[in-house]
């Protein structure tokens, strides 16, 4: 669901309707210092602000960020410092607060729990990020892009405000190299708080044995998967073996993509399948094979409560009605190197058109990678910034060709595109799932638009309560909407 897609509105609307609505955790930081130097339209910030259990870090981050009545169009966003292992207290302030104000205003409303989700390759806001979601009570953290072997571990020390930490993962580290990022609650907060209710854990994988590595191995109670397949939207898990690409120059899945849902039952552990689920008739065939429900990205993203601009809904949306809306898997577009689905905006430019106008600029860093220097030293690069400057830290040419800015053109996606020299404004990349095809379904006769309760009806239509709480768990049925920049 990307960066700020899968927002507060979207949770809330979700979770109101009994099911379980899922916040991208994705980049919150950023996301939440534009939208007050946007001048927190509504006011939602401050509400959210007003409830943190820290006032004095609460007023800290609204001082520096927000401007009354919002920055003038062309002028730039204020630049934030970058994420490293060790990161400025500033940008961890801003990482706690962002987060926990997207969580309070999703659960507010209703009784009913509220998720978030996050990256495991995004690691350097991990620690921060997941306490702020904590002390705001989310009731489920997602996590896929990677083996997120230490989260439960982290999620059991944060109950009781303990230090936490994760090791970065670095491209030529050596075994003793110091890789741990450190994160200490009590020393943040400067006050005893009441102990925390531990979120549940819910792994997104893409492979079998991901899934038993993580039995074995997590350093935590791991509580349940979500089984996303290459049809998902954002980033797809490579193919297993060597790259092959088809006519269109997408990449080819097979059978070894497929994962085995009969070893999955044999775990004893519920799971949920992604990826193309997002009709009733999925919904049952989810049900049927044993899986607990079905998570929903790309209906989601296209109804009125998601964060997408809604501009780009509706041009998306028309492609649709005509039957003319396409989904490319890009194999070389994201600086991961994962395959990554862009829709193809009516009336846009094209993707090298955009990128040939645009400077190679890598300012927001999200993706960067994390490597060792010759001095033994931890640095970071993106085969996104300028070529030059890539190689020069030890990266390959080859890597370079194709990539594009995701992180720029995410916040763009959402309405918060940077402007740069009051010229050039960041062009959004929308990603979505190959089901976008499909999501007509939800209009009524003669709308424009769907809401999350038109997406919601549409895939309970047939069911009632019983019939899907087949878990016997007390979580959601279901699980909408799918929220990061990296899908599996």
């Amino acid at each position: 669901m990307g960066a700020a897609v899968s927002n507060w509105r979207l949770a809330r609307a979700v979770s109101r309707l009994g099911q379980l609505g899922v916040v991208s955790g994705t980049a919150l930081d950023l996301v939440f210092a534009r939208r007050l130097q946007d001048g927190d339209p509504g006011g939602h910030m401050r509400h959210g602000l007003d409830q943190f259990p820290i006032p004095e870090i609460a007023d800290r981050v609204w001082g520096r960020y927000y401007i009354p009545g919002g920055k003038a169009e062309r002028a730039p966003y204020k630049s934030l410092p970058t994420h490293a292992k060790d990161t400025p207290p500033e940008l961890k302030e801003l990482c706690v607060v962002a987060n926990f104000v997207e969580v309070t205003l999703a659960r507010e409303g209703h009784g009913n729990p509220v998720g978030i989700n996050y990256l495991e390759k995004v690691q350097l806001p991990h620690l921060p990020s997941i306490y702020g979601a904590m002390l705001a009570g989310v009731g489920y953290v997602l996590m896929g892009a990677g083996v997120p072997l230490k989260i439960p571990g982290v999620l059991d020390r944060f109950t009781n405000h303990e230090p936490a930490t994760y090791l970065l993962q670095v491209t030529g580290a050596h075994d003793d190299d110091d890789r741990a990022m450190l994160f200490r609650p009590r020393e943040f907060a400067g006050r005893d708080l009441p102990s925390l209710t531990r979120p549940q854990f819910i792994a997104i994988i893409a492979s079998n044995t991901l899934a038993t590595t993580m039995l074995k191995k997590a350093d935590g109670k791991v509580d349940g998967f979500v089984i996303e397949g290459y049809t998902a939207g954002g980033h797809n898990a490579p193919p297993r073996g060597k790259l092959q690409l088809d006519e269109r120059g997408e990449a080819v899945y097979g059978e070894r993509d497929n994962v085995d849902l009969e070893k999955m039952r044999a775990l004893g552990i519920p799971f949920w399948l992604a990826g193309g689920y997002g009709s009733p008739e999925k919904l049952a065939e989810a049900l049927a094979a044993g899986a607990s429900g079905v998570q929903v990205g790309t209906a989601f993203a296209f109804c009125e409560e998601s964060g997408l601009k809604s501009g780009y809904k509706r041009a998306l949306l028309e492609k649709v009605r005509s039957g003319t809306a396409r989904v490319f898997t890009d194999p070389v577009a994201s600086p991961t190197s994962f395959p990554f689905k862009v829709a193809q905006l009516e009336g846009s430019l094209s993707e090298e058109e955009i990128y040939s106008a645009r400077p190679r600029i890598c300012d927001l860093g999200y993706l960067r990678e994390a490597y060792r220097t010759p001095a033994g030293t931890i640095d970071y690069r993106c085969s996104a910034e300028p070529v030059t400057t890539y190689v020069s830290k030890g990266g390959k040419l080859e890597n370079t060709v194709g990539k594009k800015c995701l992180c720029n053109a995410l916040m763009a996606n959402v309405g918060h595109p940077q402007a740069r020299n009051g010229k050039y404004i960041e062009q959004p990349l929308i990603t979505s799932g190959n089901d976008l095809t499909g999501i007509a379904r939800f209009l009524s006769p003669g709308a424009s638009t769907y809401t999350a309760s038109d997406v919601v009806a549409k895939l309970m239509s047939g069911f009632d309560s019983p019939a899907i709480s087949n878990s016997g768990r007390s979580m959601a049925d279901f699980l909408p909407p799918s929220c990061d920049l990296s899908h599996r």
